[in-house]
């Protein structure tokens, strides 16, 4: 079975900060080739794109202080995509004999990112204790792995109903969890903003959470930092993003919302949505100056395939699940 994911992102500084220290990322992983020659009618160095094997959402919310903060969500995210593209195995499918293989090799991506931000920081005065929040969604239709620190979120919307699928690594959060205190507590508590587990921030280990999540057909997932979620509850994101035809304003409204009351940090939302795939079409992917396997082959065969030239951030993609492993 296929499906189409649509997805937005957006980020804002609020009302309250003088920089932004959040980033996010959409992306999709593809099988590609370069081309250096050739007597086809290719320009040199175009980039020729194969079908895609998942979708990949990111958001970090950086600490520290305005360089250092900015510095460690940016280096997450860095150290993530180097990783990511230049020696993890990442399949299609994943058969239960691979996956706990492929989850521990999802938990070592975001161990090496803890290292090498502490080495740096340790390594430079001015960012001495710099951390981050990382919270990840790859998704293999219909799987979906959330792989978090922090407490940025990841929320699944099913119909109406909203599931929080991380957790908050928060001292409030801890001592909810421990009976200290009841979880409405724990929202309002100071202790709520003191992180007890991040990628960075001079913490000698980190632990890495993962989920697994089956999706289907119309469901919305979210990813957010906590600028969002402080001062707009999850039934509003749920009505915002059910009731918005596209993924991109829903965004520009949920940050809107989060300005209008207060905006007191720094405020990130990107959301995906499930759809039912429209037949049998390949893959498209648009990327600036690289020419796409489908329109490369318009161009010799005389094919003119439907090319959606939005510069926005929201695209779609038809992931077919009957591919194998990369070699």
């Amino acid at each position: 079975m296929s499906a189409r994911i649509l997805s937005a992102g957006r980020t804002d500084v609020g009302k309250q900060r003088a920089s932004n220290q959040d980033q996010f990322l959409i992306a999709d992983l593809h099988k590609s080739m370069l081309v250096e020659e050739s007597s086809l009618k290719l320009d040199c160095q175009a980039r020729l794109y194969g079908k895609s094997f998942g979708r990949l959402l990111m958001v970090a919310d950086g600490m520290g202080g305005h360089q250092a903060g900015s510095r460690a969500s940016l280096l997450a995210i860095d150290l993530l995509i180097n990783q990511l593209v230049g020696g993890m195995r990442w399949p299609t499918q994943v058969s239960a004999d691979e996956e706990m293989r492929f989850v521990a090799d999802l938990k070592q991506l975001f161990e090496t990112a803890h290292r090498l931000i502490v080495r740096e920081s340790d390594a430079h005065a001015d960012l001495r204790g710099m951390g981050t929040t990382l919270t990840m969604c790859y998704i293999i239709w219909p799987q979906m792995y959330v792989v978090h620190v922090g407490d940025s979120r990841c929320y699944l919307i099913r119909q109406e109903t909203v599931k929080q699928l991380t957790r908050d690594h928060t001292l409030s959060s801890h001592l909810a969890e421990k009976g200290g205190m009841s979880v409405e507590e724990a929202e309002r508590s100071r202790w709520s903003h003191v992180l007890v587990n991040a990628l960075g921030a001079g913490g000698i280990e980190v632990t890495v959470e993962v989920h697994k999540e089956q999706l289907e057909i119309d469901d919305i997932v979210v990813l957010c930092t906590d600028g969002l979620y402080r001062h707009v509850k999850v039934d509003e994101m749920s009505d915002i993003l059910l009731r918005e035809l596209e993924l991109a304003e829903a965004c520009r409204s949920l940050i809107e919302l989060a300005n209008f009351r207060g905006g007191h940090d720094n405020i990130t939302v990107v959301a995906a949505r499930c759809l039912k795939a429209q037949g049998p079409q390949k893959t498209r992917t648009i990327v600036a100056t690289e020419m796409t396997l489908e329109r490369a082959l318009g161009d010799l065969g005389g094919f003119e395939p439907e090319i959606n030239e939005d510069s926005s951030s929201e695209f779609e993609v038809e992931i077919d699940t009957a591919e194998h492993f990369r070699n």
